[in-house]
């Protein structure tokens, strides 16, 4: 169970991602490609990339659990080095 989450600041387009963010279980991940069509903007894959970096709480919405669709790493707000960590924590493999 999540605590409340304030995450009213963000445009109509970031809560939907933000919201589909929560739905990645642990230890997996889902590439851009995918969660930009699971919000109905498939073609949006980019503005999704922008609304994972404007994600006020990237630990909570984890936005590190998004990669490209070749499995690559993407981008992360604070840093690849920390996404590559938390990855880690979780056993993902790229």
């Amino acid at each position: 169970m999540l605590p409340p989450l304030d995450l009213s600041q963000g445009s109509v387009f970031q809560r939907s991602v933000w919201t589909a963010l929560l739905s990645i279980p642990y230890g997996t991940t889902k590439s851009y490609a995918a969660i930009a069509g699971e919000v109905g903007r498939p073609r949006a894959v980019r503005a999704l990339g922008a609304a994972c970096g404007a994600n006020p709480i990237p630990i909570i919405v984890p936005c590190h659990r998004v990669v490209t669709s070749h499995r690559g790493i993407g981008g992360f707000s604070a840093g690849l080095s920390w996404k590559s960590r938390l990855l880690a924590l979780e056993k993902v493999r790229l």
